[in-house]
């Protein structure tokens, strides 16, 4: 609540006359001119933080945009000397309570790229996923890894996408939720290589991983800093990186295009947004907190590690990101309030 201060006038007393008489050139005298009155002092703008930072993440703890969350969180509220809590709200649900909260920038939203397909999945939305939103920064982009249960299933992917275009509807994909970075991944690759298969959303990126190695699920898509582990030890095995180029971490694993879909391009990203209408210079304090965050080696070495890169840009161009991509998949999947 911004604390209104109403500022009262001085009462200036009026000169006392001098008892004594004028001469004819005093009395003829022009008058001084008035004194202006002091402008006003401005109120000052209100301290921010003023209160906990909430960062929503809309996915279940454990997930990548959760990971790297808390991972900052620490780091944040030292530089901001106050406390930073991660709040998951899986689903549609953690997005409209961003877009609703208050544009003050003590709520924000961590986001992937999964809020660019927002429209083309979900019907009646109270909210605009492009304009009701301020971008405040990308802070990392990263490659998916493919992968498919160990046994009992194709073993390449250029295997699976000959197996599904035979059996049109038999093979599945597990995803992290509806409109996770993982769904909309396989969803591409569904297009550009012209199959079908059968979306299994589950409540985070944990619970798809457990699908696939159990065999419940044929393929995923996972990222190193969650499932390194997993394929290592031969629980999950790798087929393809789903990015322009192959990890250093995993060299034998071709990348989409090399497995035989050419045309395929898909990079995940996750930035931060906020409220519309949240102050520019508010806007310029989180964007700049997190910059200093990123550039830490506890942050940046950590990531690069995990195969994520760490990098920031300016709100600007986040929000030109957001744009670009939604414009991108309103194009290929449409919009869900146009679909019969």
């Amino acid at each position: 609540m911004r604390i209104l201060r109403w500022l009262t006038a001085a009462v200036v007393p009026l000169p006392i006359l001098a008892t004594t008489s004028l001469s004819a050139q005093e009395a003829t005298k022009p008058a001084e001119p008035a004194a202006a009155p002091a402008a006003a002092t401005p109120s000052p703008a209100p301290a921010w933080p003023s209160q906990t930072i909430r960062i929503v993440t809309a996915v279940a703890a454990g997930s990548q945009s959760d990971i790297l969350g808390r991972a900052m969180s620490e780091h944040l509220a030292k530089l901001w000397g106050k406390d930073v809590i991660i709040e998951n709200r899986p689903g549609i649900a953690g997005t409209a309570s961003v877009a609703k909260a208050t544009a003050d920038g003590h709520t924000i939203l961590l986001a992937s790229n999964g809020h660019a397909m927002i429209q083309s999945l979900n019907r009646n939305l109270n909210f605009d996923p492009v304009k009701d939103f301020a971008g405040i920064t990308k802070i990392a982009g990263l490659p998916g890894i493919m992968v498919v249960p160990p046994e009992g299933g194709p073993k390449t992917l250029r295997q699976l996408i000959l197996n599904a275009k035979a059996n049109p509807g038999r093979y599945n994909y597990a995803s992290a939720g509806l409109g996770s970075a993982s769904s909309i991944a396989v969803e591409l690759l569904k297009v550009d290589a012209g199959i079908n298969l059968v979306h299994i959303p589950y409540k985070g990126l944990p619970d798809a991983q457990i699908a696939v190695i159990r065999g419940d699920a044929t393929l995923f898509m996972t990222f190193y800093s969650a499932g390194a582990d997993l394929i290592a030890s031969g629980k999950m095995h790798a087929v393809a990186i789903a990015g322009p180029k192959r990890m250093a971490a995993l060299p034998d694993v071709p990348t989409v295009a090399e497995a035989g879909v050419p045309n395929y391009q898909y990079d995940a990203w996750f930035g931060f947004l906020a409220p519309a209408g949240t102050p520019r210079d508010v806007i310029g304090r989180l964007n700049s907190a997190i910059a200093d965050v990123a550039r830490m080696p506890a942050i940046n070495d950590r990531f690069a590690k995990l195969g994520v890169d760490i990098a920031t840009t300016t709100p600007e161009a986040m929000e030109t990101l957001l744009r670009t991509d939604t414009e991108r998949f309103v194009k290929i999947f449409g919009k869900a309030d146009e679909k019969k």
